[in-house]
């Protein structure tokens, strides 16, 4: 079996790299914590709203659901997207350690 030289990296580490990169993503993952009874919050005050011009009773519970079911969607939306990058990040990390880049095989076996 032929042995294939790791390359080294070439291209300089991201951005992103660092203790300041991980509190940015612990920010962006704990505003979710907010998002939801804001979303009943706003939903409640719209509903109550409608309900005071409008007379009606009913109105209140509707935008509390509304609000539930829009701020579930939102942090869904985002989960998924933090799961997205994570799994993109990782499979790169895999590559560079794996050294799955083409290298010379000088020795033949």
């Amino acid at each position: 079996m032929p042995f294939h030289r790791a390359i080294p990296e070439s291209k300089p580490p991201s951005k992103g790299s660092g203790a300041l990169a991980g509190y940015v993503e612990a920010e962006k993952l704990m505003h979710l914590a907010f998002v939801m009874p804001a979303a009943v919050g706003i939903g409640w005050a719209a509903g109550w709203w409608a309900d005071q011009k409008l007379h009606q009773s009913w109105i209140a519970i509707v935008g509390i659901v509304f609000g539930c079911i829009s701020g579930l969607f939102y942090v869904i939306q985002t989960a998924i997207a933090a799961e997205k990058k994570s799994e993109k990040n990782s499979r790169s990390e895999d590559a560079t350690r794996n050294g799955s880049g083409k290298g010379s095989s000088d020795t033949q076996a």
